[in-house]
């Protein structure tokens, strides 16, 4: 049995760690308020854009045909994983982890074997997982540190050239998607190239919409596909940010919660030893004036 004094030790280490967890689940919280505020402005802002460019689109025709719809024969893969830049969030990073590496063995099997995967990490937690499995396109390991619009426009005009230029066949997104503060789901989705977007069947038509257009339709597509992509990758690192502080919320409230059953078990194991050590010195009394009374 432990002794008092490491009891007690003990009973102070895991008070000390519950206040930390209970300081980091209100630091959490607080930041959780307002990257939910980002990501449900942003939703619909990129839903619209997105239906503006499909109508837009289909309005041009083969007109509109951009680099960035060209379906090639797949044979050079970039993965965009996007993770947070610390960890105690759960498992909300290697959830990540483990959705890349499924994607991989279920659908870029061969390209894996042919050593033609290449992953942007968005994360300083993806930067040290991946790094050490092999060479990273860019270092964004330090874009939460100060997110904006502009920090994440260069990785996805990074991926967009290498696109292009047809470095890559393919550019995928692994991330975290923000339901709820206690449920995140990871999401794979086709960054590149650019996915035709599926219409309601009650949806208007406007093939046949007179509309007037200034520029030409044709410029004014190519000029919204680059930022609508830009805008699908902000809107994920969005979706990963407000992930990533729901997740860390939940993880200290747990935190919390299991330091104080924890404390409760010390405490009685105090309790108890501290009563056998008193019983002890009871029964040691006791004998020892026994052991003078019998000497007379």
């Amino acid at each position: 049995m432990a002794s008092l004094k490491e009891v007690r030790s003990r009973i102070t280490s895991v008070q000390s760690t519950q206040q930390i967890t209970k300081a980091m689940k209100m630091v959490a919280a607080a930041k959780l308020r307002r990257a939910q505020d980002n990501i449900l402005r942003m939703r619909p802002y990129a839903q619209r854009l997105n239906s503006i460019l499909s109508n837009l689109t289909a309005l041009a025709g083969e007109e509109a045909v951009s680099d960035y719809s060209v379906v090639r024969e797949v044979r050079r893969v970039l993965i965009i994983a996007i993770t947070s830049d610390r960890g105690l969030a759960g498992a909300f990073n290697s959830n990540v982890f483990k959705g890349v590496n499924g994607l991989v063995q279920n659908r870029y099997a061969q390209q894996a074997a042919a050593g033609s995967i290449t992953v942007m990490a968005i994360g300083k937690k993806a930067h040290d997982y991946f790094g050490k499995r092999g060479p990273l396109l860019g270092d964004y390991q330090h874009v939460f540190s100060k997110l904006s619009f502009d920090t994440v426009r260069e990785a996805a005009e990074r991926a967009m050239d290498g696109f292009r230029s047809g470095q890559y066949d393919e550019v995928v997104m692994v991330y975290n998607e923000f339901r709820n503060v206690a449920t995140q789901v990871v999401r794979a989705e086709q960054l590149l190239p650019l996915v035709p977007t599926e219409q309601p069947a009650n949806a208007p038509a406007t093939a046949n919409a007179d509309y007037i257009f200034s520029p030409s339709k044709e410029e004014i597509v190519q000029t919204l596909i680059p930022q609508s992509l830009k805008v699908q990758l902000y809107k994920a690192v969005l979706e990963s940010n407000a992930s990533e502080h729901g997740a860390r919320m939940t993880a200290m409230d747990k935190a919390t919660e299991n330091a104080g059953e924890l404390l409760k078990s010390l405490k009685l194991t105090y309790n108890r030893t501290r009563q056998a050590a008193i019983t002890t010195e009871i029964l040691e009394i006791v004998g020892g004036a026994e052991a003078l009374a019998s000497s007379k």
